[in-house]
């Protein structure tokens, strides 16, 4: 059963943009949506995490990606999106969403990928000069 699925990836410029979506068939099961990241040879990192519960929904970021990337969702359409802006080559990764429940409705989400038990395939993203 797939329970999350990535799209959106691909490759782009310095400076470019792109919108990662993640879609969530089990969406209600899953108050926290995360994106997280992972290149060769190093560990799969924190990018963004969002509680999709509270209007308006509560994010944290990564310091790397702060004021660059965004998250919203569209909770009529199961989805969580990554805007990413402003890219670099840094940010060339493997790109992976994540979920899990949570416990109450205005608590933060997780930041560490261990509280992260659901997991998608992923979605490359490549920054070129």
């Amino acid at each position: 059963e797939v329970e999350v699925t990535e799209s959106g990836g691909g490759s782009v410029q310095v400076g470019g943009s792109l919108q990662l979506a993640c879609v969530v068939p089990l969406y209600t099961r899953y108050g926290c949506i995360g994106w997280f990241r992972q290149s060769p040879g190093k560990d799969r990192e924190l990018v963004a995490v969002i509680n999709r519960l509270p209007e308006p929904p509560m994010a944290d970021y990564a310091d790397s990606v702060k004021g660059r990337f965004a998250l919203s969702r569209d909770n009529a359409k199961f989805t969580v999106y990554l805007q990413m802006n402003s890219l670099t080559s840094e940010d060339t990764a493997t790109y992976f969403c994540a979920a899990r429940p949570i416990a109450r409705f205005n608590d933060r989400c997780p930041t560490s990928r261990s509280e992260y038990r659901i997991w998608g395939r992923g979605t490359q993203v490549s920054v070129s000069s």
